[in-house]
């Protein structure tokens, strides 16, 4: 199966973690702790401390990573089937908590991080605006994850929220960021459903079961035959 089909399946933040009982609490305060999609630094989303998505080689990342001192347990799988492969790292001291992904294996394609709940919503709305897109998905009773897209920044944002029965504001808990290059950022606007952002709301309202849908698929992405 080609790496590119995981696309849509980024979107929600439970299908990147492993599969256990009972689930792993989200908010957890020794995942990444860094706020560089608040505080534009060292490099403005979808830029991370000089990873973006689409412009840095696998290489030079990988580099970036190694020689990063508050990162540790870097490793690396490929592809038998093609040039794709995947790295992840952890937090020095701290819970695995990073992901990247690369398709021909000669740039960065997908960058993913669960982080630590330092951050709001409310903060990153203050600072990137308000997002396009959003698509409530379930993670256990007492959990959910709100999919907070900004499409024209190739980013999107996962925020905790306290269970189904919730809502999401502005001092809903960030624990998560995906960052992609353009091209794959429309792939996931045109193969999946989700909701037009329409402010601070019940989860119920933005919910993948809710079916009023603003925005459907424009097509199905399929998986290639094996080497194809």
């Amino acid at each position: 199966m080609k790496l590119r089909v995981i696309l849509p399946g980024l979107l929600a933040l439970v299908l990147l973690f492993t599969a256990c009982a009972p689930p792993p609490e989200l908010r957890d305060p020794n995942l990444l702790a860094d706020t560089g999609i608040v505080s534009g630094e060292p490099c403005d989303a979808p830029c991370w401390r000089g990873i973006t998505p689409g412009e840095t080689s696998w290489s030079d990342a990988l580099t970036i990573i190694e020689d990063d001192t508050t990162l540790e347990n870097l490793q690396t799988q490929e592809d038998e089937n093609s040039n794709a492969a995947r790295a992840d790292w952890n937090q020095q001291g701290g819970a695995a908590c990073c992901e990247m992904y690369t398709f021909e294996g000669e740039l960065v394609d997908v960058l993913f991080l669960r982080l630590a709940p330092t951050q709001t919503l409310g903060d990153v709305i203050e600072r990137h605006g308000e997002p396009a897109y959003v698509k409530g998905s379930p993670y256990s009773d007492t959990q959910a994850v709100m999919n907070i897209v900004y499409p024209d920044k190739n980013f999107v944002v996962y925020v905790f929220v306290a269970g189904p029965e919730a809502s999401v504001s502005a001092s809903s808990e960030i624990v998560g960021v995906l960052y992609m290059k353009p091209d794959d950022m429309r792939v996931l606007v045109e193969t999946t459903e989700m909701h037009a952002w329409e402010g601070y709301a019940a989860y119920a309202e933005y919910s993948e079961d809710n079916p009023s849908f603003e925005v459907t698929p424009v097509y199905t992405l399929t998986p290639a035959a094996d080497g194809g």
